[in-house]
């Protein structure tokens, strides 16, 4: 495996996470205020819920890992601001603490003349890109739902509510992008993904989520107290696959009952490879379980259209064609899904300590010399074992 390096590409998109970190947060606050001003206290109450509960379940996940890592900082940031790191998690600055942290360590890297083979910069961004995940699923989706829902509702477009969810869909292009391309660098450096196959990714990922969330946007607009009770039932069958899963990705026991529990929370939205072992199967009953909730959702939807409009009405035909292309899009999704596992996504193989990706159609199951793996255990001093597990889960 080629050692773990910081680049300037990577320096560059920790830049722009920052940039879109902040202007998210400055959009919460204008959509805070905006939604007092107008008195929508529903709206204000669900968005500072998820505000407030995603912040404090990333600053949960930051605290464990530290914690587990027995404090030792890799900076000198880190290192100064150790004794009151606490105090900065409780005020929820956890998540800048750690960007500081990587913007140390790659600036002193690029000004180093020795390059340090065990790049600490990569260590720390890899659990930056796990929490900019987690703040994804428990804020910005919800939040689009939200948004998306408010439109319907209006029936006309806002600067706020507009601006607000184009920053939540931002956030998510970014936070999956860089999510993948922390999986991608555990491949061989002959081997990393092509240009193509990162489009065909990012394409089936924004495709399945892009109609999970309008189904859910649709229902909540007809039906707003209902989508509570939706999440809370879906959540528990997802968290209890997830708990049947054993999963091994944290080093606590408290620590990994959360982690199934934010797996619960992230497959509401879309599949994530989060699990240990083989995943073929789960993952395509997953996907027909949300396809038939899909339908649902926009079916209730259509019926709510024809039979007893809210103060807002779409014509039958419209209503129509909207929750036909919405079943379309996710059964699009799955088929570029396909296209790219048949077709780009590696499989890493390991035959006695020589590791290589093979495509699909050339793996021998059948051999003995063949084993699953991305690395042999210790080879990286800085290497992050939970993105690494995840790595491998996704390679499987």
């Amino acid at each position: 495996m080629s050692m773990l390096k910081y680049s300037r590409m990577d320096f560059l998109c920790t830049c722009v996470g920052l940039l879109v970190l902040l202007v998210d947060i400055g959009l919460d606050i204008w959509a805070a205020v905006d939604f007092y001003q107008e008195g929508l206290w529903g709206p204000l109450a669900v968005l500072l819920l998820l505000l407030v509960g995603s912040s404090v379940l990333v600053q949960f996940y930051s605290w464990f890992w530290y914690r587990y890592e027995k404090f030792e900082m890799e900076t000198r940031v880190e290192k100064w601001l150790r004794p009151r790191l606490k105090v900065l998690h409780l005020l929820q600055m956890g998540i800048f603490v750690r960007y500081a942290g990587v913007l140390e360590s790659s600036i002193g890297s690029f000004f180093s003349r020795h390059s340090d083979p065990n790049d600490k910069a990569v260590y720390l961004k890899h659990d930056l890109s796990l929490l900019l995940i987690i703040e994804t699923f428990s804020e910005s989706c919800p939040q689009i739902v939200l948004m998306l829902s408010i439109i319907l509702q209006k029936g006309q477009l806002d600067l706020v509510t507009v601006m607000k969810a184009l920053g939540s869909v931002s956030a998510v292009a970014f936070s999956v992008t860089m999510y993948r391309h922390c999986l991608n660098s555990f491949l061989p450096e002959n081997n990393k993904h092509s240009l193509r196959s990162w489009v065909v990714f990012f394409l089936f990922h924004l495709t399945l989520l892009l109609s999970r969330l309008v189904a859910l946007s649709l229902f909540t607009s007809v039906m707003p107290f209902f989508i509570f009770s939706h999440f809370f039932g879906s959540w528990l069958l997802l968290f209890f696959c997830a708990w049947r899963s054993d999963t091994a990705i944290m080093d606590g026991h408290e620590g990994e009952r959360l982690y199934r529990a934010t797996a619960g929370l992230v497959w509401y939205f879309n599949w994530f490879n989060l699990v240990n072992g083989k995943t073929r199967k789960p993952m395509w009953l997953y996907h027909g379980y949300i396809l038939v909730d899909i339908c649902l959702l926009c079916g209730v939807w259509y019926w709510k259209m024809s039979t007893d409009p809210p103060g807002f009405v779409v014509p039958r035909a419209y209503a129509a064609a909207t929750t036909a292309a919405v079943v379309v899009l996710y059964v699009f999704g799955l088929l570029l899904k396909v296209l790219y596992y048949k077709c780009y996504h590696p499989i890493l193989r390991r035959r006695g300590s020589t590791e290589r990706l093979l495509p699909n159609d050339e793996v021998d199951a059948s051999d003995p010399d063949v084993v699953m793996g991305i690395s042999e255990p210790g080879t990286q001093e800085h290497c992050n074992r939970r993105i690494e597990k995840l790595a491998e889960n996704f390679y499987n």
